[in-house]
């Protein structure tokens, strides 16, 4: 005996089947999506670690989780009213009296400089340092100081403070350096010629480029850094459902936007996008595994080592990048 659904008679197990197919595709694809966990259990007291846009996201979810494991966290903010927020948030799970907010804002030079002097002024040892902030395709926007935003937010500004805080880096080695970068770097390639995309600027390529100059960065910074004990990673924290992509319905163009509207909806961030707990995981594994203590220049997804895109691996590249920012920000002590 048949079903009629909608004037047409079905048979019920074959509908039962879809369903139960449907309900398994649904959760093989949400399991696809949560990634892998750090399960290290690595104690951080003692030990003092500063994550740029920890206020919100995953930078807050790692803040968190650090506080946890009795780490000293200055939350390194723009907002210091949602930084302080996050900090009353952190304190009612943990009950951490480390919890710290200084001002950063990494769309200036001199506030970048200002707040690495409070650092060195304030603090005797930096043992973590995760560069987490960033901003993600928004409109052709400056920086202060007249860089293109994504590329001066994302790369130029950690590039200065990772520098300015590098001696405080290395007297508390062994320390690490994360920095994370994004798998949207395989869109991206380095606009020598007009590294701001003054000419045609487009918001999608110009992420991709500056998560592409994370990666390069860190595999530069790696090499300058070897036998300092050190270790500097880059990764992709998967897609995570967070402010970051508040931007899409303005930065990008038709159809691009239609698609982005789709891929970002309700639904599909529910099924395919990861929490920012999960989305912190590979900043935490990076951060404490004791397994990844004698690596470095890795890029790391779902806390695994991967290979990032052929671009990413050029060496030229990475000793080009370092040595174009250094000019850029007027960085005066180059190390060598």
């Amino acid at each position: 005996m048949g079903l009629e659904i909608l004037g047409c008679t079905v048979d019920p197990v074959l509908v039962a089947a879809y369903i139960v197919v449907s309900v398994v595709i649904l959760w093989l694809v949400r399991k696809w999506s949560d990634g892998g966990w750090c399960y290290s259990k690595a104690r951080l007291d003692g030990k003092t670690i500063i994550i740029t846009g920890a206020n919100t996201g995953i930078g807050k979810e790692t803040a968190r989780d650090f506080a946890k494991r009795g780490a000293r966290v200055i939350l390194a903010c723009r907002d210091l009213a949602k930084a302080e927020a996050a900090v009353t948030e952190i304190y009612k799970e943990t009950g951490s009296n480390n919890l710290v907010v200084r001002k950063l804002d990494l769309a200036s030079l001199a506030s970048i400089r200002a707040f690495a002097e409070k650092i060195k002024a304030e603090e005797t040892r930096l043992d973590i340092l995760v560069n987490n902030a960033g901003i993600m395709m928004c409109p052709e926007w400056k920086t202060e100081d007249g860089f293109e935003m994504q590329f001066g937010v994302n790369h130029l500004g950690h590039f200065l403070l990772t520098n300015l805080l590098l001696d405080l880096i290395k007297s508390s080695s062994p320390s690490r350096i994360v920095n994370v970068a994004s798998l949207a770097h395989i869109w991206g390639k380095m606009h020598w010629d007009d590294l701001m995309m003054r000419s045609g600027y487009d918001a999608l390529l110009s992420y991709g480029q500056s998560k592409l100059a994370n990666i390069l960065f860190s595999k530069e910074l790696s090499k300058r850094l070897a036998g300092s004990g050190v270790s500097v990673y880059s990764l992709h924290p998967g897609s995570v459902s967070t402010e970051l992509t508040r931007y899409f319905n303005h930065g990008l163009k038709f159809p691009l936007r239609y698609i982005f509207s789709i891929i970002t909806s309700a639904p599909i961030r529910m099924l395919v996008f990861k929490s920012a707990v999960q989305g912190a995981q590979t900043s935490i594994y990076c951060s404490v595994t004791e397994e990844l203590k004698e690596v470095t220049g890795m890029y790391y997804s779902d806390c695994a080592e991967v290979k990032p895109n052929r671009l990413a691996q050029d060496e030229e590249s990475g000793r080009r990048l370092w040595e174009v920012s250094a000019e850029l920000v007027g960085l005066e002590k180059k190390m060598e």
